[in-house]
């Protein structure tokens, strides 16, 4: 495996040709499995799912999140029955946050990524969705804000509740990774190809200090207040290397989990743009390596991994291991049905301009569903989100 970005550390050897054999053909289909649909979730914790009968998943944080809770609205229950437009579909939501210690997977951390992985259990076709993080929404008990804020309050539940409630979406599943996992597997798989720009390389490195926190100081001299805290210790041993110029170039995982967090180029639609890039970087340096570097990488991110996936979950997907890729990507709400508006002490916030049509239009693209009609529920949602944002801005909604 290739040479990381830490202080005089290389990555562990490759395993011989014997020890790789011991594998066996069973581990070597579960390895390509993690390929083709783990990458999907950020590339963590589904090969230990599928190897949960060994000691290999030791470390994964699970799960099980209350059903009842999780705010799945009547008419999406029936879409999801046979006949019902949803029906076949599996869909899970990655949460990528800005956790600094293994306790903060839980609760406490916005989520700085919210993605929705649609899988098509037919085709093995993958849809994934990005929400935008300062998108107005419901977040649960009629508090509306910021759709990150979820996670912070009431941890996965909550934030996959806030997705089926404001989404008409079924989701009861979900991953959520801290950054460091994110730098592990970019380590793990040797870096990943990214086309940075100008813009991006002003802001690349003061991330890379931000996400290192009181490690920066060595290079940074006096400690500012926002990165006096104790960073993952991942981090303890790395060396910021600046990126110099623009182009097409091989990012370490410190560079491009700081690559992932740049918000001051472009507006957060190009921010998750960037986080899509890199874990599509991510699956095809993947495709590229043998079974045991594959496992080895995930053994590396299983203590920042929290889900609710579990190996009755994986098996369901395992008869169409062959066919899962990525087919298409998307960002919630599009650019030309939201608006920015300052509410108040909530600060600048996405208003979609019209929620239900919006969400008509999600579903069109995931489900390809025609005759979607949005809920009870998210109507009133719809309607509550243009009165608040009139408040603000008086030709909201017009």
């Amino acid at each position: 495996m290739a040479t990381n970005a830490r202080t005089n550390k290389n990555t562990p050897a490759k395993k011989t040709n014997s020890q790789k054999r011991k594998q066996g053909r069973q581990k070597l289909k579960l390895a390509i499995f993690g390929i083709e649909l783990a990458v999907i979730l950020i590339m963590v914790g589904v090969l230990y799912l599928v190897l949960g009968a060994s000691d290999k998943a030791k470390n994964v944080q699970f799960t099980t999140l209350d059903e009842e809770s999780l705010s799945i609205q009547p008419e999406v229950e029936a879409a999801g029955e046979e006949g019902g437009a949803m029906h076949g579909y599996m869909n899970i939501a990655l949460f990528g946050v800005d956790a600094k210690q293994t306790n903060e997977l839980y609760k406490g951390s916005r989520s700085d990524t919210t993605m929705i992985a649609s899988i098509n259990m037919d085709t093995g076709d993958i849809k994934l969705v990005s929400v935008y993080r300062d998108t107005y929404l419901n977040l649960g008990n009629d508090l509306y804000s910021k759709c990150n804020g979820a996670y912070s309050r009431g941890g996965a539940e909550q934030a996959v509740g806030m997705l089926n409630m404001n989404l008409d979406m079924n989701i009861t599943d979900f991953v959520t990774v801290g950054y460091a996992a994110l730098a592990k597997v970019i380590d793990g798989v040797g870096g990943v190809w990214i086309d940075v720009d100008d813009q991006e390389i002003l802001y690349l490195d003061s991330y890379q200090y931000s996400i290192l926190g009181r490690y920066a100081e060595r290079y940074l001299g006096k400690m500012p207040s926002e990165l006096d805290f104790i960073p993952n210790k991942y981090f303890k041993d790395y060396d910021v290397i600046p990126v110099k110029k623009s182009g097409y170039q091989l990012l370490n995982g410190l560079q491009a989990a700081a690559y992932c967090r740049i918000r001051y180029v472009g507006n957060d639609f190009q921010r998750t743009e960037r986080q899509r890039e890199v874990i599509k970087a991510i699956e095809s340096q993947a495709k590229q390596m043998d079974a045991q570097d594959l496992v080895d990488v995930f053994e590396s991110v299983s203590e920042d991994i929290y889900t609710s996936l579990d190996f009755d979950t994986i098996v369901e997907l395992l008869p169409h291991i062959a066919n899962y890729r990525i087919v298409d990507e998307s960002g919630f709400p599009e650019l030309d049905m939201r608006k920015t508006v300052i509410m108040g002490n909530k600060g600048s916030c996405e208003l979609p301009l019209d929620l239900a049509t919006s969400v008509k239009g999600l579903h069109q693209f995931l489900f390809d569903d025609q005759n979607y009609e949005p809920s009870k529920t998210l109507k009133e949602i719809s309607s509550k989100i243009v009165e608040d944002g009139k408040q603000y801005d008086s030709n909201f909604g017009q």
